[in-house]
């Protein structure tokens, strides 16, 4: 019997259906010699600082950097029923072998990996790897399953990733919101786009908008236009000299030109295109892919090729014979689909580019939610235009002199529509009112020959005013992540710019729930928070390229090229050289957090030991001292056997008299509640301690 184990329910239920294993259990399903069952995405997650020591809990420059020697993990309390289960379900003796079944990528290896170790497995396993959920694409990747030792460097690369993002955010957060005061969260790929975002709004305050001006003559039907001025006498006086004059045609250039079809989508230039086009963000995008994926309507979401395998042409002319016959932008086409153009296994790794799947055909599209017809809508409209017939039109370019000024007039006639066609049926049929304009909409021109005269021309002047640069859209800065740092790349670098399809979508929500990023429609603008920080950022933590040259790194861990010891030491040491070379807060830096010490962290009381000032922390409240150890713990099993925990009010009582009086203390050998005095009984020790003092009536049970 085989264990099967995929990343969520709803993919394991798709799964079992096709198996045969329909009798339901608790957390799993079985049948047809199989048990499948599911993670409920990470079940095990890095642990948190203090897990490599009690020292930890409190935010202190002297124990940065922190270098784990060996990861540990922590299960999320929600979490941990299934991942009890599935420790059982691979030790039971009927499972001979675990096949992993979790999404085919890094994310997915690693979600499965942590918990084949963490149970202690070493039971056989295979790996499933597919990139549609239609019952055909399921059946084939169960009779061809790949040893799990196929993906071993796959899983290393994945640890490298988390393990890079933990000793970044962690020391690099630390260390900047200890010098400040203040909270400053820190990420590996986090800061740099965020960066991005700082720079576009500093060269939009910087710009300062100019007016120009375009001297033009009116003739023939159309207009032509002359230099852009800075000064607007000048263009006036052309204007009057200009003005109800003749003109002739200097020159007339005709130029046939080619606009190919595009290529079919991956995750980043359709979470791309549905911004543009719905207003979808990034991460909108990807559910609801994610959503159609799982309903076997598209296949796997998280790709960054834009090509299929040369063994799917077959699939692909069939799909696009039958959206040609349903589609209403179908009718668009003309001839034969060039699948050639789609499909070239080199350019394919992990996953081939996002297209529907045949089951597109079997189902009424009317009853998918809006988002996820819109995103199908949207992947079925590419691949019909990526197959269509090249777009060809007429470019001319006339220019012409009046009264020794020069007059350029530009014009395009369209010979082949082409799979612009598509799109512009594709485009009728959205719901927006206002649709974008199409590039290029320059207007046909007359037939115009070389020496022809117009006797009367109608000159003006148009003004207009430099505009600034735009603000970041997801659209836009999607693609600036994609690109970002590539010209300081090698040219042959396979992976470029800032995360990975995968990821940046997560990227631009953290920024947002963080607080350093608004939306404000579709513009993400930084806040004053999200400036602060990257004021006091270094460049190589907000730098674009050395974050690019990690994902490159990745890449060659994934292909075996690169060790991951190697990566990793790499990352330690970058960790080690940030705490030594900011070891004070910069001045300059310092009306950035006005007050942030006095009122970034609220003071309880007094420390007992040694007269610190005794903060709140996350876990505790911690004194202030960097050289005493006195802490109480919010959960102090003291309390928590009494089924009461250290509050606000009840440290602050313990730090200044010494003792609280608790009432419904809480009897492990009765059951009952009694009350009490606390009284805190601290020897200097690393743990402090507590003890009871009873009231008059000692032993008096509620």
């Amino acid at each position: 019997m085989k264990l099967v184990i995929a990343e969520k329910p709803s993919v394991a239920m798709s799964l079992a259906a096709v198996l045969g294993a329909n009798e339901k259990k608790d957390g799993y399903l079985e049948g047809g010699g199989y048990l499948v069952s599911w993670c409920v995405g990470h079940l095990l997650e890095l642990a948190q600082p203090e897990a490599y020591g009690e020292q930890y809990a409190r935010w202190r420059y002297g124990d940065l950097p922190i270098l784990p020697e060996e990861w540990k993990y922590e299960v999320p309390k929600d979490k941990k029923k299934q991942l009890d289960l599935l420790c059982r379900l691979m030790k039971d003796k009927r499972v001979e072998s675990v096949v992993c079944a979790t999404d085919a990528g890094r994310e997915g290896e690693l979600i499965f990996r942590l918990v084949y170790e963490y149970a202690g497995c070493k039971k056989p396993m295979e790996r499933l790897w597919i990139s549609s959920m239609e019952d055909a694409a399921i059946r084939d990747g169960f009779e061809h399953l790949r040893p799990g030792s196929d993906y071993n460097k796959l899983y290393d690369a994945a640890v490298c990733r988390a393990g890079a993002d933990w000793l970044i955010g962690i020391n690099a957060t630390r260390l900047f919101s200890v010098l400040y005061g203040v909270t400053l969260n820190v990420g590996r790929v986090m800061s740099p786009t965020l960066a991005l975002l700082v720079q576009r709004e500093a060269d939009i305050q910087a710009f300062s908008s100019k007016p120009f001006y375009v001297p033009e003559i009116t003739c023939g039907g159309f207009t032509a236009s002359g230099e852009k001025l800075s000064e607007k006498n000048e263009a006036e006086k052309i204007h009057m000299d200009c003005d109800e004059q003749s003109a002739f045609v200097l020159s007339v250039d005709k130029q046939i030109k080619t606009v190919q079809p595009p290529r079919l989508y991956d995750l980043t230039t359709l979470q791309r295109e549905c911004n543009r086009i719905y207003g979808y963000t990034a991460q909108q995008t990807l559910d609801y892919v994610q959503s159609l994926y799982e309903k076997k309507l598209a296949t796997y979401p998280r790709t960054d090729s834009q090509y299929l395998t040369e063994d799917m042409q077959a699939t692909a002319a069939s799909l696009i014979l039958w959206m040609r016959d349903n589609m209403p932008f179908g009718k668009g086409c003309a001839g034969e689909p060039d699948i050639d153009r789609i499909t070239d296994s080199s350019k394919v790794t992990d996953h081939h580019a996002i297209i529907p799947t045949a089951e597109i055909a079997r189902t009424d599209l009317s009853e998918l939610p809006s988002g996820e017809k819109d995103v199908l809508t949207l992947i079925a409209a590419r691949v019909l235009s990526a197959t269509a017939q090249a777009h060809r039109f007429e470019a001319v370019t006339a220019v012409l002199d009046c009264k020794g000024y020069s007059f350029t007039a530009k014009g395009k006639t369209v010979l082949q529509a082409g799979w612009k066609d598509v799109e512009r049926l594709y485009r009728m049929g959205l719901k927006q009112s206002k649709q974008e304009d199409d590039e290029n909409t320059d207007a046909s021109l007359p037939m115009l020959q070389e020496g022809q005269i117009f006797e009367t021309v109608s000159a003006s002047v148009r003004e207009g005013k430099t505009s600034p640069p735009k603000h970041y859209t997801e659209d836009s800065l999607l693609a600036a992540m994609e690109t970002a740092g590539a010209e300081d790349m090698p040219e042959d670098a396979e992976r470029k710019g800032l995360g990975t399809p995968a990821t940046r979508a997560d990227t631009l929500e953290k920024l947002v729930s963080t607080g350093f990023v608004q939306r404000k429609k579709k513009q993400l603008i930084p806040t004053e928070k999200g400036r602060n920080l990257i004021a006091v950022l270094p460049d190589n933590i907000k730098s674009p390229i050395l974050t690019a040259e990690w994902e490159s790194m990745l890449k060659q861990v994934e292909r075996g090229e690169l060790s991951a010891d190697s990566f990793m030491e790499q990352i330690a040491d970058m960790s080690r050289l940030l705490v030594k070379e900011h070891n004070a807060p910069e001045e300059r830096f310092a009306a950035l957090f006005p007050d942030a010490r006095k009122n970034g962290r609220e003071a309880i009381g007094t420390c007992p030991r040694c007269g610190g000032t005794v903060y709140e922390g996350k876990k505790g409240f911690f004194c202030d001292n960097q050289t005493c150890s006195f802490t109480l713990w919010k959960d102090n099993r003291f309390f928590s056997n009494k089924k009461k925990s250290i509050t606000k009010t009840v440290a602050a009582a313990l730090l200044k008299e010494g003792r609280i009086s608790m009432s419904g203390l809480y009897s492990e050998k009765t059951g009952k509640t009694y009350d009490a005095e606390v009284i805190l009984d601290d020897t200097g020790d690393k743990y402090v301690n507590f003890r009871l003092e009873f009231p008059a009536k000692k032993g008096r049970r509620k």
